[in-house]
């Protein structure tokens, strides 16, 4: 399987596709001026203490208060609390963590009023982004993420990723960190760290021990609250952190200062694979080029046809996800209808585990497969749906067919599930509902001529537009073309669309720059 990663910039936002064997599998859109971001850390102030919840509502800049519970302070919250009391007071001299005062470990069992008073400041890192009506939510158990460790600080321990399994490898990991990371830091080792060099390794701790050092400092020069203290690189270099590995055969971007960023980390984890990061710089839409627009078009809404007829309907409600699995048209398969339920099923699973990852949905997830009768069959269908999972990075949980025939799955959620609207407005109503007369169109259009001759002075202009009125107006020795040209000019260019709907009609002058000519009050 080759991975390939398309990022389109554009002036208000940011898309980040993943593609596998050229078909969309994962799609990010970030605002730039999104803030909120999963990892970002600020010195907030505690707004409300609930008691009855054990948690409390902290101020971090958004229009609803962030949540943290007792349990999200962290072992280390005293120690941290100190340092960050400590930094605060002194505004001249910052005392380094080796230094810090280390207080014994939170109690599990105490209450939030025994910890935090309103008004106080403290140090939150966002652990899951906005979502309806919730703000975000919080931990005082901060980390700094890179792509073969995580550092916390106040924390002495050295965790391995379970998903390493030979023992020496992860001894010889461990060793290696405990001798090289500082007084005071834990580490957690990734998975992908596996078989790396202590040089990688090392030049990768100071990097994230850069980022601690300046989020401290800006805890110290801190003048109002809450102040952001550290944020997330970009969301395509968050992304490619988390995604990069041998398969990616290219990265495409189409803004110079992105593709920068990228390539400079591409060099930074992988310098002999910083070839891949590509500059686009073609006349289309770079994810029109990639094939991408049709696959989100096709791949979003409420039905989703996937194979031989077949089709899943997802529907979204407050509290979960509901998808139901229907064949459709699909000829019936020679085996019976055991067998043709299967297929679909089968076939359906694929396509949801995709769904999962495309949309980023998360929370409960409840599948209405088509009822088959043998035991056998809806194991299969089960293990098929486990190892299509298995790609999926957020933590996920599947249950077996229950005797309804539905198939439970709780899915990690940490950002509000991806909505792309793939209907448009139609252009020649502008969803109004009602048109002009289709036989006054061609006077619409030579009052439209007139005005960018007489008034405009522009006297070269070519007319886009659909083929059947187009060959209407060139009909005939003395056309409706040839007036147009005897009264306003020979620079008029009559130009057949088959892109453009019935009634819609787009002008463009000499230099191929769009006319715009269309008049939404027109419709009434």
């Amino acid at each position: 399987m080759t991975s390939e990663l398309v990022v389109d910039v554009q002036p208000k936002e940011v898309s980040i596709t993943l593609l596998e064997d050229k078909s969309l599998v994962e799609l990010q859109r970030e605002g730039k001026t999104t803030s909120f971001l999963v990892g970002n850390m600020y010195l907030g102030r505690v707004k409300k203490l609930m008691p009855g919840l054990n948690a409390c509502f902290v101020d971090v800049g958004y229009e609803k208060d962030a949540f943290l519970h007792y349990l999200d302070l962290g072992p280390q919250f005293n120690s941290l609390q100190k340092y960050v009391k400590q930094t605060l007071s002194d505004k001249k001299k910052l005392v380094p963590a080796s230094k810090a005062t280390i207080l014994p470990d939170l109690d599990k069992n105490g209450t939030i009023a025994d910890v935090l008073k309103t008004g106080q400041e403290i140090v939150v890192q966002i652990v899951k982004e906005p979502i309806s009506t919730k703000g975000p939510r919080l931990t005082s158990e901060i980390s700094f993420a890179g792509r073969y460790l995580i550092l916390i600080p106040f924390n002495e321990k050295v965790s391995v990723s379970q998903k390493i399994k030979s023992s020496e490898e992860r001894a010889r990991l461990k060793q290696l960190l405990q001798s090289i990371k500082p007084k005071y830091f834990g580490v957690i080792v990734r998975t992908v760290a596996e078989g790396k060099r202590v040089a990688e390794l090392d030049t990768e701790l100071k990097i994230l021990l850069k980022h601690w050092e300046e989020s401290i400092t800006r805890v110290q020069k801190a003048t109002k609250y809450p102040t952001l203290i550290y944020e997330e690189t970009s969301r395509a270099v968050a992304m490619l952190r988390d995604l990069f590995n041998p398969s990616f055969e290219n990265i495409y971007v189409n803004d110079s200062k992105v593709y920068e960023e990228i390539r400079d980390y591409v060099g930074l984890i992988a310098p002999e694979r910083a070839g891949i990061v590509k500059l686009y710089k073609g006349p289309l839409p770079i994810f029109d080029n990639f094939a991408i627009t049709k696959q989100i078009k096709s791949s979003f809404g409420k039905t989703v046809s996937y194979k031989s007829g077949a089709y899943l309907i997802i529907e979204h409600t407050e509290a979960l996800h509901v998808v139901d699995v229907n064949s459709g048209n699909r000829a019936k398969n020679a085996n019976g209808q055991e067998a043709n339920a299967l297929e679909v099923n089968l076939g359906a699973a694929d396509e949801l585990a995709r769904q999962l990852r495309l949309r980023d949905m998360g929370g409960i997830i409840v599948v209405d497969f088509i009822d088959m009768n043998e035991s056998e069959n809806r194991q299969k269908l089960y293990e098929r749906m486990c190892a299509n999972m298995q790609k999926d990075r957020a933590r996920h949980n599947i249950l077996p067919l229950s005797k309804f025939g539905l198939m439970q799955i709780t899915r990690q959620r940490v950002r509000p599930a991806m909505d792309v609207n793939t209907t448009e407005i139609c252009p020649t109503c502008f969803g109004k509902g009602t048109i002009h007369s289709s036989i006054l169109f061609t006077g619409t259009l030579e009052n439209k001529i007139d005005y960018l001759v007489n008034k405009l002075g522009i006297k070269k202009f070519s007319l886009h537009i659909h083929p059947f009125v187009a060959a209407f107006v060139n009909q005939g020795v003395l056309s409706l073309k040839r007036k147009w040209q005897l009264k306003y000019g020979f620079g008029i260019k009559i130009i057949p669309s088959q892109k453009l709907a019935y009634l819609e009609y787009i002008f463009y002058d000499s230099q191929g720059e769009e006319i715009d000519m269309k008049e939404e009050h027109e419709i009434k």
